[in-house]
């Protein structure tokens, strides 16, 4: 005996109660009204409280009450061809309504389609008009019929299971990437030239970019514009050098932010499709903080090397001085040590201000920073 709840269960993982025809199920229906020499023929799908005609090949509508159908006497045999040779001598079918009037159905002969675990969703079956039996051969006809039909349903459920997980993964990698705070973009220009994006994630508002996310994805260009004039044409030149030439990308250039221009650099990988299309698969990322670390760095050694040089040259040559006296008189020794006094005030005057120019570096910094 069937499991109903089972049954509706796995009915609903394929998906198919209430859609369109399919082209491969009309012809495996066609082929059993032609074989049976039938005037209809049809595929029928049974859900809790409907029957729908998924192939239907003479009647005006595509779905009947389950009490009203035939089929329904068919879910419980998975390995049978249901055969009614008149309807109108079958009690079960005797008062059905397309029996007493039109399409004033007489001959039934159903084959189930049954899961890989026994239950049956539906149909393939055909109805004349005429009480009429049909031979063993017929039979096995319209149950291979039924196991080609279930074959494209089995197929076609796991393509959708696929395309739903492909869909799943997709929104869970979306919903990472729009949480990194970097940009991450998969930009792809045609063989005419026009640059789109097909994937922008939303991770870049962290960036505070003058541009909304939704205008720069509607158009590339609109954000391209805001690199600073500067750097434009480096900019485009190895962007289009790595959509021509099938080049890695890595430039670095100032770019608007809502506070001024920031440095961004951007790196990605070009890739060309059959159709002549080539793809840039990468990302950009503010690097401001490393800029200004960098030229605070370069700003330390040059202080380094040019002004302190003077007064440490200075403190060498004096000691230098009074290394080579043998002997050092009173009076030129109290000059050596006021020469040294003058130069360490000057080293500890320039080394107090150097600290004090640097710790408002630090705290500028630290504010970009955050």
């Amino acid at each position: 005996m069937v499991n109903e709840e089972d049954r509706l269960k796995e009915l609903d993982s394929y998906q198919v109660v209430d859609t369109a025809p399919e082209k491969e199920l009309d012809e495996l229906a066609n082929i059993a009204k032609l074989i049976c020499d039938v005037p209809f023929s049809f595929i029928t799908i049974i859900d809790k409280n409907e029957q729908w005609l998924k192939v239907n090949s003479g009647l005006k509508f595509n779905k009947t009450s389950r009490k009203d159908s035939f089929c329904q006497y068919a879910l419980n045999n998975p390995n049978e061809v249901m055969v009614v040779n008149d309807l109108t001598k079958d009690l079960r079918f005797k008062d059905n309504p397309f029996v007493k009037g039109n399409p004033k159905i007489r001959f039934y002969a159903g084959a189930p389609l049954a899961t890989p675990r026994g239950n049956v969703l539906g149909t393939l079956c055909i109805f004349d008009q005429k009480p009429r039996e049909i031979s063993i051969n017929h039979r096995k006809a319209l149950f291979a019929l039924a196991k080609k039909a279930m074959d494209h349903l089995n197929h076609r459920k796991l393509i959708l299971e696929q395309k739903n997980k492909i869909e799943s993964n997709a929104d869970e990698l979306k919903k990472l990437t729009d949480n990194v705070p970097i940009g991450i973009f998969l930009l792809k220009k045609n063989t005419n030239g026009k640059l789109s994006f097909e994937f922008l994630n939303r991770g870049l508002k962290n960036l505070q970019l003058d541009i909304s996310y939704e205008k720069w994805q509607s158009s590339p260009e609109l954000g391209f514009a805001l690199v600073h004039p500067e750097d434009k044409e480096n900019f485009s030149k190895n962007l289009f050098d790595s959509f021509n030439n099938l080049k890695p990308l890595y430039t670095e250039y100032r770019f608007k932010s809502k506070n001024g221009y920031r440095w961004h650099f951007v790196t990605a990988q070009a890739q060309k499709s059959k159709d002549g299309s080539v793809r840039l698969y990468g990302c950009f990322q503010d690097i401001n903080n490393r800029v200004e670390l960098e030229k605070a760095i370069e700003q330390i050694s040059f202080d380094i090397s040019h002004v302190l040089r003077k007064p440490v040259t200075s403190l060498l040559g004096l000691t230098q001085l009074i290394h080579t006296e043998k002997v050092i008189k009173k009076a030129e020794l109290r000059e050596y040590v006021e020469h040294i006094k003058s130069v360490s005030l000057e080293l500890d005057s320039f080394t107090r201000e150097l600290y004090a120019i640097y710790n408002e570096k630090r705290k500028k910094f630290n504010t970009i920073k955050k």
